[in-house]
């Protein structure tokens, strides 16, 4: 049977900073080096050994992706990286901090912004340096797919395609597979593998550096069990599905 781990990036600067963050690609912290180190011993321990792995193009993914592959000695694996799994755009909120947006346009509208599934905060506009239009590691995606804000909707609506036509087609073939990304980007994974609802997967939270082991069908579509490898930092997982 197949395996698919899904590990969340290790703690950043601005999740250290209580601020959103989005596409802006800011590095790990000390902290977050050590959850992706450890991470990797996890994953040893368990005896997973990655066939190819996928990421995004944000350092903060790639560089746990990194750790934790060493700790596996297993550096040579493919990587394949993707804009689609990309943190969720955070639009005009990037780079502001959670308290003081909460102060400043009230608990009940940063909850929706944050908690929604398809309501999306303020959208940034074309000519801000923080738009991907203005990133030249977007230069080859058409500008049409590029956001300027997302909710977690359309998170899942570019993080799909993405899985139907290169992870799943791999884990299907028999591959091991390993996928380090983000909250929201994972967060639209377990919606597809466990068919959350759409009102339940905001519930659902991804612990940074703690890697998710999915045992796979002999299909590898369907998981039969899954568990967090750190049982300290663990989060609740939605039901396997029937």
């Amino acid at each position: 049977m197949p395996k698919l781990v899904l590990v969340r990036h290790g703690q950043s600067e601005w999740n250290l900073q209580n601020r959103f963050t989005g596409w802006v690609d800011v590095n790990l912290t000390e902290e977050g080096v050590a959850q992706a180190q450890k991470s990797g011993d996890l994953l040893k321990a368990a005896g997973f050994e990655p066939d190819l792995a996928f990421t995004s193009v944000l350092k903060r993914a790639i560089k746990t992706l990194n750790f934790a592959l060493d700790g596996l000695d297993r550096l040579w694996v493919p990587v394949e990286k993707s804009w689609r799994l990309n943190e969720r755009h955070y639009g005009g909120l990037a780079g502001l901090n959670k308290d003081e947006t909460r102060d400043k346009h009230g608990e009940e509208q940063v909850h929706i912004w944050r908690r929604s599934f398809d309501t999306p905060p303020p959208p940034l506009p074309e000519n801000h340096e923080l738009h991907p239009l203005n990133d030249t590691r977007y230069a080859d995606v058409d500008p049409d797919l590029l956001p300027a804000t997302e909710s977690l909707k359309t998170t899942l609506e570019r993080v799909e395609p993405y899985w139907n036509e290169a992870i799943l087609p791999a884990l299907t073939s028999g591959k091991d597979v390993i996928v380090a990304a983000h909250g929201n980007s994972l967060r639209a994974l377990v919606k597809l593998l466990f068919t959350v609802s759409d009102d339940d997967i905001m519930g659902v939270e991804i612990p940074t550096g703690n890697p998710l082991l999915i045992d796979l069908d002999e299909g590898g579509t369907k998981p039969v069990s899954a568990a967090y490898l750190d049982q300290d930092r663990a989060q609740s997982l939605p039901a396997l599905p029937a």
